[in-house]
């Protein structure tokens, strides 16, 4: 993309699919629970890889259109557990430097979430209240993937901080959300399959990351929630992939959304950038 003018590829991608984005039938009732995703959701120049941004979009017509998303993403940590400011024109959170100026003037300006944000509110507390933050907006670990997926930015939307790096604690949150599935809304884990900018800058390690993704991809297909949660003793190059936790648990919400014996796993994006992969998974749905 070396002289292209940034988020080319984003500007392209909505000029030829917004009346279709726009036109996608909403979930009705009968059409069943949707599914759970995990997404590896990359840096702002994810905006200027067309394949990826079709990889993307083609996944969020794959199924009926939500009535609302959650995102669960690795840029926010913050207990007590938090939401962001549901009401339309909530600026974004541009939580990301060293970038063309440009990224930080890219809206994804989402209807109000106000009723969505009751009801994520409900599903998910426990013995504690979660924080209304007022003044925060998407961070890119939403905004950046569902730009792509619902370009037409026309899907209500709200997301939950992590209350804890924990994956055991993130996989219970994920299942207090998972009732919400049948509602017709979307729960996303938005991390990355591996995240290490050693490895990006040194390609001799590429071979620790990719036997990550091995081991947590067949992780996944046996629906070994134990091992997952239990990552840093049972993966090859745990340390390498994941040198910090914040990428690699949002997972553990989408299995704690999706957990029911039985559900398929379906991996709608596989390429390794960077040295890492981007592998980002569906669990359940049609």
């Amino acid at each position: 993309m070396t002289g292209s003018p940034p988020a080319k590829a984003y500007h392209e991608l909505v000029a030829r699919v917004l009346p279709q984005a726009r036109a996608q039938r909403t979930w009705r009732s009968d059409d069943g629970p949707l599914p759970a995703l995990f997404i590896s959701h990359g840096a702002p120049p994810t905006l200027d890889h067309p394949l990826w941004l079709n990889d993307l979009y083609a996944w969020g017509r794959s199924f009926p259109k939500p009535c609302g998303i959650v995102v669960v993403s690795a840029h926010w940590d913050s207990a007590p557990l938090a939401i962001s400011n549901p009401a339309a024109g909530t600026p974004l959170y541009y939580d990301f430097g060293g970038f063309d100026r440009h990224y930080y003037t890219l809206p994804y300006a989402t209807p109000d979430a106000t009723a969505l944000a009751r009801r994520v509110t409900g599903a998910a507390a426990d013995t504690t209240e979660v924080h209304q933050h007022p003044r925060r907006g998407l961070d890119h670990g939403a905004f950046i993937p569902l730009m792509a997926m619902y370009p037409a930015a026309d899907v209500p939307v709200v997301q939950l901080s992590m209350p804890s790096l924990d994956p055991k604690a993130l996989f219970d949150l994920g299942q207090r959300l998972r009732p919400l599935r049948e509602e017709g809304i979307l729960v996303i884990g938005s991390g990355f399959m591996t995240h290490s900018f050693e490895a990006a800058r040194n390609p001799a390690l590429a071979g620790h990351t990719r036997a990550f993704d091995v081991w947590a991809a067949d992780a996944l297909a046996r629906g070994d929630v134990d091992a997952l949660i239990d990552y840093r003793g049972k993966a090859p190059s745990a340390d390498i992939a994941h040198p910090t936790a914040d990428h690699f648990v949002p997972l553990l919400l989408t299995l704690g959304a999706a957990a029911n014996p039985g559900a398929t796993v379906t991996t709608r994006v596989e390429r390794m950038f960077s040295n890492n992969s981007t592998r980002s998974v569906q669990i359940g749905g049609g």
